[in-house]
């Protein structure tokens, strides 16, 4: 069916479609309409596609990739350039290090195990700022942020699930 509307992911459109799906993570997160009144800040949509392609198809969402998804995320959320970028390669490379460990997580500890990434990249975020104005700032918009994120991760998840079963392929290979 795919072939026949012209819609065929194999090789080469396959392989983008993880930085693709994080592109339109970005875009969705920062379009400026909000449904709380501004309450909540946007959520970390792109981060779920860099957690999810780090751990099953790690050859698909290479650390450049996470690092040109939090540039992107930099630019259009309107902070300053760097922070997330240098906050998902961080989360990036405590997953690629820990692989095998969030990997064989399943149900609950799944989620968690994605807290676990969404956290240390707040946490490098806060820190970042913190560094680059030499004061703290506050916790609460970080914490309310992961806070979305993690709870979107479900949904999230089910997306990113379906999109890589459909078009990217085979689960999980040792490289």
């Amino acid at each position: 069916m795919n072939d026949r509307l012209g819609l065929s992911f194999s090789g080469t459109g396959s392989s983008v479609l993880p930085f693709i799906c994080g592109v339109i993570g970005v875009v969705v997160a920062n379009v400026p309409i909000s449904f709380l009144g501004g309450l909540v800040p946007s959520p970390l949509l792109a981060f779920m596609p860099v957690y999810f392609w780090c751990l099953v198809r790690p050859d698909l969402m290479s650390a450049p990739a996470a690092l040109a998804l939090g540039a992107l995320e930099d630019l259009l959320s309107g902070g300053p350039m760097g922070i997330w970028a240098l906050s998902f390669v961080v989360a990036y490379t405590l997953v690629d290090r820990e692989r095998d460990g969030f990997a064989g997580l399943s149900g609950i500890g799944a989620i968690f195990g994605f807290a676990a990434a969404m956290l240390v990249a707040e946490v490098t975020a806060f820190l970042v700022v913190a560094a680059t104005h030499a004061t703290f700032p506050p916790l609460g918009p970080f914490v309310l942020q992961a806070v979305t994120t993690i709870l979107l991760y479900f949904p999230g998840l089910a997306l990113l699930t379906q999109v890589h079963h459909r078009f990217v392929g085979a689960l999980r290979s040792d490289f």
